[in-house]
């Protein structure tokens, strides 16, 4: 079964800092919860953008992130890493599937995404790759078991808007 596309909304984000690590390869989220990560990133007020969620990013091939989104300038807490983003605007797709599917990662959603993405007449840039794990939304399953991943890609927006 694949995963359903909820929607496509546009966002936009304002200058931002991502704090957490960065990863060569593969993303390591079993040491977020064992050392407690996440807890000190929560002490600092996170940018509307982020939303209740914890970030999954990518810009380029084989590195990834996982932190927060942050005001720009937001003093990195010790033993974090940061990088900073421009202001941006995004669609964000909300898919849904059952809890732990890989459907929700997969390249045929991605690819299904961005072709409903471009049916909006957005035209995808080469930036940020945003995964975020919204608090309920992908942490509460629905009494089917399904959660929704919030998908962003850099867009740039129609002439005129």
């Amino acid at each position: 079964m694949a995963a359903e596309i909820l929607e496509i909304a546009r966002e936009a984000c304002p200058a931002a800092r991502l704090i957490g690590r960065r990863y060569e390869g593969a993303a390591n989220w079993g040491e977020w919860w064992e050392n407690g990560w996440f807890e000190t990133l929560e002490k600092i007020p996170a940018l509307p953008f982020n939303g209740d969620a914890y970030i999954g990013a990518r810009r380029e091939a084989g590195v990834h992130w996982i932190g927060m989104l942050f005001p720009a300038g937001t003093a990195v807490p010790e033993g974090f890493e940061f990088v900073d983003l421009p202001p941006a605007d995004y669609a964000v797709c909300f898919i849904r599937d059952a809890e732990g599917s890989a459907a929700l990662y997969s390249r045929q959603t991605r690819e299904a995404c961005l072709e409903r993405i471009a049916a909006l007449g957005l035209r995808v840039k080469e930036g940020w790759r945003l995964e975020r794990y919204n608090c309920p939304r992908f942490t509460t399953p629905d009494e089917r078991g399904r959660v929704v991943l919030d998908w962003a890609v850099e867009v740039e927006m129609p002439a005129g808007e």
